[in-house]
């Protein structure tokens, strides 16, 4: 990485003799579908904290409209759920991987309704719908567009019901602490009782991804990188950062928050028009409004762009019972007098899901022993190059059980005791000018969304690392003692490694569309790009399984 860009290894000071201390078995970090069922499945067999940075439904599950992808319909199989996500994926993703989520499913499925998820149905059977990308109807959804709630709250009543997990509420995580090249823990933040030292054998990082470095997102405020950044201080290698996903049907009214108009409506058969009511998505895929989401992300910017207009726009007026398979998103369109049975719903893509993340192997392990990762804050070789719709929280189910099994079992077979070890650290002070830290924060976002959104090229890459190069050596040296300080080195440190691998991938693939390098399917190299901290930290090429 280039000097002006000094990444230290931990971002605030403590000392063990200063801070209160607690200890634990497994600290899962997180309150979403990955971090909740880590904490779940873990719970069995040991003692678990689960922290999470705002309340426990603050994140990004409770906000997923769409569903859980399942191939349970008579015409559908295991085989045929494998190949779109493959497909999708650009076959970037890993077979094994792919094989054994997929075929996973119906048990997680079933485990939920065990639980008392409140699944949709007809009559007596689970329904589904389908979303772009599936070649069947084949996602599994909760109180019509309101699954993520339904299956947080299925969730924390679990949880709640476990004696052995304990939940720390609006709880910061600042670093990953390492003794020996190993993690035993975290250093934390709370309001009420300021910096703690959090001892755990093993380590579940299940914080969500990095929508906040982009102007456009769907993901709440707090998701800021934060677990990505700490593991990467920590040592543990990232994959595939250039992959970010955009949605491209999020309500677009301006001044109002960039809410999620599920990909689940056009499913159900709603149309994308332009001002002049429209059809344009034959024009650019002949599966029109259910091809996958970066194609479509790709073809409203440019029918955006070639129309000179701000939005385009979902017709689902001929959408039968809409208010009815829809009730969260009448209610969203109503707070801004949209009435979805006679307008028209104005939107345009955002930020959505981050497909890379930190590298995880079938048990959810880290290369940094002690350290798990699952949810979006990992990479585990599913998604490929693009994420089918609705495989992400399946994802979290099937990869937060491995995570929680493989940390208890692990920390079963050590003393029960956690030994509290003086450490301490101690950053050195800037005397360089300190900028302000929301005008940078508001900078980065805008030339991330400008340079490296849903379309790229090198000289705007290259642009963008050295402007995130000059900010970071202004804010990266600084130790701050709030969350506003940290998020924003976490912003910063995420959004270069995003725009790092970006450029080390020359070619289009999936949602990395580079418009100086079209995408040239037959002669694609299958290789992930990887990045580690280190002496020689710059971007590598992994050859793809």
């Amino acid at each position: 990485m280039s000097s002006l860009f000094e990444t230290r290894r931990h971002l605030t000071d403590f000392h063990a003799s200063r801070i209160g201390h607690v200890v634990t078995d497994v600290l899962v970090v997180g309150s979403g579908v990955a971090g909740a069922r880590a904490a779940i499945e873990a719970g069995r067999n040991a003692q678990v904290i689960l922290i999470s940075k705002k309340d426990f439904a603050a994140g990004s599950t409770r906000y997923a409209q769409g569903g859980i992808a399942a191939a349970l319909g008579d015409d559908d199989s295991a085989e045929l759920h494998v190949a779109d996500t493959l497909r999708v994926g650009c076959n970037l993703g890993s077979r094994a991987i792919v094989e054994h989520v997929v075929r996973a499913a119906p048990r997680r499925i079933d485990e939920l309704v065990e639980w008392g998820f409140a699944v949709d149905r007809r009559d007596a059977t689970i329904a589904l719908t389908r979303e772009g990308g599936h070649s069947r109807h084949r996602v599994v959804h909760a109180r019509g567009d309101a699954t993520g709630a339904e299956l947080s709250e299925t969730l924390r009543r679990r949880i709640l019901s476990t004696s052995s997990v304990r939940v720390f509420e609006n709880c910061f995580l600042i670093d990953l602490v390492t003794l020996d090249g190993a993690c035993v823990g975290a250093i934390t933040w709370h309001a009420k009782y300021g910096h703690q030292m959090i001892w755990a054998h093993e380590t579940v990082l299940a914080g969500g991804g990095c929508g906040q470095v982009y102007r456009e997102t769907t993901n709440p405020p707090a998701i800021t990188g934060d677990l990505v950044a700490a593991a990467y201080r920590a040592g543990a290698g990232v994959r595939d950062m250039e992959m970010v996903q955009f949605h491209p049907t999020t309500l677009y009214v301006a001044g109002a928050g960039r809410a999620l108009i599920s990909e689940a409506v056009r499913g159900e058969g709603a149309h994308l028009v332009d001002r002049a009511g429209e059809r344009f998505m034959q024009r650019y895929h002949p599966d029109g409004e259910l091809a996958p989401r970066d194609v479509v992300s790709r073809a409203i910017t440019r029918h955006l762009r070639e129309t000179h207009t701000n939005s385009a726009f979902i017709d689902a007026r001929h959408v039968r019972n809409f208010a009815q398979r829809f009730p969260s998103i009448t209610r969203l369109c109503a707070d801004f007098q949209i009435d979805v049975a006679t307008d028209l719903i104005p939107v345009r893509p955002s930020a959505h899901y981050l497909v890379g993340g930190i590298e995880t192997d079938l048990a959810a392990s880290t290369n940094v022993p002690g350290l798990l990762a699952c949810g979006e804050c990992a990479w585990t070789g599913l998604h490929g190059a693009n994420r089918l719709a609705s495989n992400s929280l399946l994802e979290g189910l099937v990869f937060g059980a491995a995570a929680g099994e493989t940390a208890a079992r692990r920390a079963g077979g050590r003393d029960r005791g956690t030994t509290i070890r003086f450490m301490e650290n101690q950053n050195p002070r800037s005397d360089r000018t300190e900028l302000d830290l929301a005008d940078i924060r508001n900078s980065l976002r805008s030339v991330m969304w400008r340079n490296v959104g849903i379309e790229r090229s090198g000289d705007r890459l290259d642009e963008t690392v050295q402007i995130l190069d000059f900010w970071g050596h202004y804010a990266l040296d600084k130790t701050f003692d709030s969350p506003e300080g940290w998020e924003l080195q976490n912003l910063l440190t995420v959004a270069r490694l995003v725009a790092l691998c970006a450029r080390e991938r020359m070619e289009s693939i999936g949602v990395h569309y580079r418009s100086d390098a079209p995408s040239d399917q037959a002669h694609l190299s299958r290789y992930h790009t990887a990045v580690q901290r280190g002496p020689s930290d710059g971007v590598r090429r992994v050859p793809a399984d």
